[in-house]
């Protein structure tokens, strides 16, 4: 991919709150550098560390019964989340 395009597409992740991936490669080699727990679905939350299937579902299901969170602290009110989750992945979180 050219350099116009991917800084095209890197925007245009950034714009709608997408998670940002540092390749294009999915699976184990991607490198997540940016979530909105606000907008993220289920499978991009998997990429945050400490947090699989079931935790990101939880994610997601909080989020429609209680709305956005305020913070990213709030994350930790989801259960099976704990502060420490929250610092661990803190850098790559936005809300």
């Amino acid at each position: 991919m050219n350099k116009v395009l991917s800084s095209a597409l890197l925007a245009a992740m950034l714009a709608v709150g997408t998670p940002t991936l540092a390749n294009e490669a999915a699976g184990d080699d991607a490198m997540v550098t940016s979530i909105d727990i606000n907008t993220a679905t289920q499978e991009q939350l998997t990429l945050l560390t400490g947090i699989g299937p079931a935790k990101a579902e939880a994610i997601v299901k909080y989020r429609e019964n209680n709305g956005p969170f305020a913070s990213v602290e709030d994350l930790a009110k989801v259960g099976g989340i704990g502060p420490a989750t929250v610092e661990k992945n803190r850098h790559l979180l936005s809300h």
